[in-house]
Formats: structure tokens, sequence, C-alpha cells
């Protein structure tokens, strides 16, 4: 159960972090992230590789937290759903309107039960961008764009 009070802490950051130009793409990565999965699922996969192919600089761990942290900041004024598919997809998003690059993760956790589904934000060839890790990382990727 610590694990999951965290990871919902995360979710809503009360901290603002990144620089205001990553702030504003934040912002508008998150605006187009709850867009985006009004729509069929498609598209959101299509934007999700768009932005992939556009983020062309590697981001670097301190300023991938700062873009993250600033998503998630900004979540917290959207009076809706805004969890860990929303949050993960608003920072690549965020990254490849900077001209970054970000792996957006979809997967689920076996064990311990219940299972657990979750989407995150990854640095490409590294790991999971601000996610709980001390216990370890127990998540399987089942789509990575």
């Amino acid at each position: 159960m610590g694990a999951a009070l965290v990871t919902s802490m995360e979710a809503y950051s009360t901290t603002r972090t990144g620089t205001l130009g990553e702030r504003v793409a934040a912002a508008a990565g998150l605006a187009l992230a709850l867009v985006l999965l009004r729509l069929p699922f498609r598209h959101t996969i299509r934007a999700a590789r768009l932005a992939r192919r556009v983020g062309r600089r590697q981001l670097d761990a301190d300023r991938a937290e700062a873009l993250v942290g600033a998503v998630r900041h900004t979540a917290r004024l959207w009076p809706g759903r805004a969890a860990c598919l929303e949050t993960s997809l608003g920072a690549v998003l965020a990254a490849a309107l900077l001209g970054r690059r970000l792996t957006w993760c979809l997967g689920a956790r076996f064990s311990p039960p219940p299972v657990e589904y979750h989407a995150w934000a990854e640095l490409p060839g590294g790991g999971p961008v601000s996610e709980y890790t001390v216990a370890g990382w127990h998540h399987h990727t089942a789509l990575e764009i």
C-alpha cells in the first residue's frame, strides 16, 4: 500500500518545477494529451509516434524530472482525471514541444497482487522518470512508443 500511496501523491505534485519554458510546454503537452485521450486510441498512438520523431535531442535526467514534475503540477489544476496515463503522455508531448525526446510506456505489474496497470515516461535507454523505484521497478512494459 505504501508504494501506491507514494505514486498517488507523486501524481499531484505540489512543487512547481522547471523553467518557464518547461512549465509552458508542460501545460500545452497536458492539454494536448487530455484532448488526444478523448479520441480513438489510434490517434493518440499516432501523435505519440510523431512526438518521438520530432524530439530529436536527448533529455538529461534532471531536466526530465523537472519536466514530468511540471506536468504533474499543472495536472492539479485540471478538474477531471489526470492520472498516470494523462501525465505521462503530457510529459512526452511537452518534451517534443521542446525538441526533446521521452519514451511513452504502458504496462502492468503482476506481483504483488492485485494487478496494477500503469503508464510512465522513460528516458530512451534509461529508466522511468519520476517514479517510485526505491522498492524496485516491478512493472512490465506492454507498449513502448
